[in-house]
C-alpha cells in the first residue's frame, strides 16, 4: 500500500515526510530540490495491538504499515515535461492514493512558485495537470485499440466506450474520474484522476470546501515528532497528533482493515481490503492457508480482552467458527485452521 504525497514545490512536502518518517532529509528553500522520490515505511497508529500483545505477553509486535511517497513538486506545464513534470507524474502513477499537500500560509522567506499564496488555484494546477496527462494516455490507448474496434471485437468495443466517457469527462473539466469506477472492465491504466485523494492543508484555510481534507501545521508537527512521546502528548493541543490522523486517513481511503493474531511469540496487525474472505485474508499470513483454509476460530479484539485470553474465551463460548464464505470484520482476532 503506497501513499504519494504531491504538491507545488515548496508547499512543506519534505517537511511532512520528514516528520512522517524522522528522516534526515534535504529541505533546502528551492524548487526541485527532491527529484528522486524519497520512500519511508510508517506504522499505521493502533492501541489495539499493544492492548492485545499485554494480554498475550508477547515476544514482540508487528503493526501495520503505511508506505508514504515524498514525490517533488509539479509545476503547471508539468504534463507536457515542464519542471521534469513526465518523471514526476510516472512516480505518482505508481502510487494507490495521493496526499495532496496544498500550502495556506504566508511567508516572505518562502518562495512560492506562483507568486502568491491561493490554495484553491494550486489545487486546480496539480488537477489540471492530472487531468491532462490522464487525456494523453486515454488518447493513446483508443489509437491502440481502433483497429480491434472496427473488425469489431467486443471487448474493444466495450472498452473503447468507457475511454469515450473518460476522454469527454477530463475535456469538459471533471478532473475527478472516481465516479465512473470502471476499471474492472478495461485494462488499468493507473489514471491519475481516478486515485483517491486526501487533501492535506499546510495551515489553516477557513474557506476549505473539501471534506475529504486535513489541516495541519507542519513545521509544528515536525517539531514534536522529534520528541518523545510523552513530551510531544503534553505540548500537543489534541490528542491525537495531525501525523496520526493523516496515517489513519491514509489507511482509510484504500478502504483496508485490520485483522491480529496474538500469541506469546508476537501479536500483529494484518491489513486486507474491506470485504476480504476469511481464505484470502489467511493467505496475506501464509499463501498455503488460503490453499489449506478449513475453518477460522474468531473474536472481537475488546471481547477478547474483557474476557481475558483465548481460554477463557473458549471456555465462555465466545469464540465464532467461521468458514469460507465469511468477510473479516475490522478488529478481529483470528486462529486458522488448515490442512497439514
Amino acid at each position: 500500500m503506497k501513499i504519494g504525497i504531491a504538491g507545488l514545490p515548496n508547499v512543506g512536502k519534505s517537511t511532512l515526510f520528514k516528520a512522517l518518517t524522522r528522516k534526515q532529509i534535504d529541505i533546502s528553500n528551492y524548487p526541485f530540490c527532491t527529484i528522486d522520490p524519497n520512500i519511508g515505511i510508517v506504522d499505521v497508529p493502533d492501541n489495539r495491538i499493544e492492548k492485545l500483545a499485554k494480554m498475550s505477553n508477547s515476544k514482540r509486535t508487528v503493526p501495520a504499515v503505511v508506505e508514504f511517497v515524498d514525490i517533488a513538486g509539479l509545476v503547471k506545464g508539468a504534463s507536457k515535461g515542464e519542471g521534469l513534470g513526465n518523471k514526476f507524474l510516472a512516480n505518482i502513477r505508481e502510487v494507490d492514493a495521493i496526499v495532496h499537500v496544498v500550502r495556506s500560509f504566508a511567508s516572505g522567506n518562502i518562495v512560492h512558485v506562483e507568486g502568491n499564496v491561493n490554495p484553491r488555484r494550486d489545487i486546480d494546477i496539480i488537477e489540471m495537470e492530472f487531468a491532462l496527462k490522464d487525456l494523453e494516455t486515454i488518447e493513446k490507448r483508443i489509437a491502440k485499440i481502433e483497429k480491434d474496434v472496427k473488425f469489431g471485437r467486443k471487448d474493444a468495443v466495450a472498452e473503447m466506450a468507457i475511454l469515450e466517457r473518460y476522454k469527454e469527462a477530463l475535456s469538459v473539466g471533471n478532473k475527478n474520474l472516481c465516479s465512473f469506477n470502471a476499471r474492472g472492465e478495461m485494462p488499468d491504466l493507473q489514471l491519475l484522476s481516478m486515485k483517491p485523494v486526501i487533501y492535506l492543508i499546510n495551515g489553516s484555510w477557513e474557506e476549505n470546501p473539501y471534506k475529504n481534507s486535513i489541516e495541519m501545521d507542519f513545521l509544528t508537527e515536525a517539531e514534536l515528532s522529534d520528541l518523545s512521546a510523552e513530551e510531544a502528548k503534553e505540548l500537543r493541543e489534541e490528542e491525537e497528533s495531525g501525523l496520526d490522523k493523516l496515517v489513519r486517513g491514509a489507511y482509510e481511503i484504500l478502504n483496508m482493515i485490520t485483522f491480529f493474531t496474538t500469541g506469546e511469540d508476537e501479536t500483529r496487525a494484518w491489513q486486507i481490503t474491506k470485504g476480504t474472505l476469511a481464505p484470502q485474508a489467511a493467505g496475506t499470513i501464509h499463501t498455503d492457508f488460503e490453499k489449506g483454509f478449513i475453518k477460522a476460530e474468531v473474536i472481537s479484539w475488546q471481547e477478547l480482552l474483557n474476557v481475558g485470553g483465548w481460554g477463557k474465551a473458549r471456555e465462555a463460548g465466545k469464540m465464532r467458527i467461521e468458514g469460507k464464505g465469511y468477510a473479516m470484520r475490522d478488529g478481529d482476532v483470528v486462529e486458522y485452521k488448515v490442512k497439514s
